[in-house]
């Protein structure tokens, strides 16, 4: 038997218990992995409250890091005593926890556990948006919303690493704190944040904008956005966004996109090239993780409190 968090039925954080549950069974193509640390993210909590379907009782955890203590037969590329990490675990949320043998990530030796759990899900999330959602060039400036949170730190340091100029928005002083420290450009407040960026940028407007917070910034998002800029929304941490009237891109020859992660992981070229650009950039200093809170693996309902409540910055995790 081992501890894992379970909800039995969806609902708010209350619904996540410690209980012990059977060990995985290891199966063809898969490595069972102590975990050192998993990744809390806002996808755990729309799956729990039911917003995402999945099947209940349920253990969240999609992104975990830990070292291998069994493989199964055909497993060829990792053995036991390996450190790994992943951005596409299955019950993570637990002492134990199975991986696909081709979705799981090596991690190198300058990488901790901690980091390397910090990594997958929000690291993949800021590489695909510069690389493959909106291919950033030297000069063009970008607005990226929660500057401070886990995605939007890394965000703006790939992006000035690309030579671009990053306009973040964030709610608190410390916040704003951070996204300077992460190279930000110009931070702000989310209040009339879109005439603040047609005014730093010479009522030109941004040339992409990065909307993980959705409902509450969508619009300001689209009116913040030069002639024929790019909004990239990936995600909805305030609420989904209304269904679109389109005739709202005409307002600029708009173009809109709503990526998601599994379409940027499609093969095992693509997650290599992806996860080693991140751990080699993280391994020689020129991306910083910043892990703003760790939790026991016992207070996984306080994590998700506090990550709803916007009460976090950085990237947030459990330890068994």
């Amino acid at each position: 038997m081992i501890n894992a968090i379970v909800a039995r039925q969806p609902g708010g954080p209350e619904v996540l218990v410690m209980q012990e549950i059977e060990e995985p069974v290891l199966r063809p193509g898969q490595i069972l992995v102590r975990v050192a640390a998993a990744g809390v993210n806002f996808i755990d909590t729309r799956q729990r409250s039911g917003i995402y379907s999945c099947d209940f009782p349920f253990t969240p955890g999609l992104e975990v890091a830990g070292t291998v203590i069994s493989v199964g037969d055909d497993v060829q590329n990792f053995s036991v005593g390996d450190r790994v990490a992943t951005a596409e675990c299955v019950a993570g949320y637990a002492e134990f926890a199975l991986i696909e043998q081709e979705k799981a990530w090596a991690v190198p030796a300058e990488v901790d556990d901690l980091t390397a759990a910090a990594i997958p899900l929000q690291g993949l999330t800021a590489h695909y948006l510069v690389n493959s959602s909106f291919r950033v060039e030297p000069g063009q400036t970008a607005v990226v919303h929660a500057g401070a949170g886990g995605v939007g730190l890394l965000l703006t340091q790939l992006l000035k690493a690309r030579g671009a100029r990053v306009i973040s928005t964030v709610s608190t002083d410390e916040k704003e704190t951070l996204a300077k420290l992460a190279g930000a450009d110009a931070v702000l407040r989310y209040e009339g944040f879109a005439d603040r960026v047609r005014e730093l940028t010479g009522g030109v407007g941004a040339d992409v904008g990065f909307d993980g917070v959705g409902g509450t910034t969508f619009e300001g998002s689209l009116a913040s956005l030069r002639i024929r800029g790019t909004l990239v929304l990936f995600g909805a941490s305030s609420g989904q966004v209304s269904p679109v009237d389109m005739e709202k891109l005409a307002a600029g020859s708009f173009y809109l996109t709503r990526p998601t992660s599994q379409d940027f992981i499609r093969d095992k070229d693509e997650r290599l090239w992806r996860s080693s650009e991140l751990f080699s950039a993280v391994a020689e200093g020129s991306l910083k993780v910043r892990i703003g809170q760790t939790y026991p693996l016992v207070e996984a309902a306080n994590a998700h409190r506090d990550l709803e409540g916007r009460k976090t910055t950085g990237k947030i995790l459990l330890v068994p």
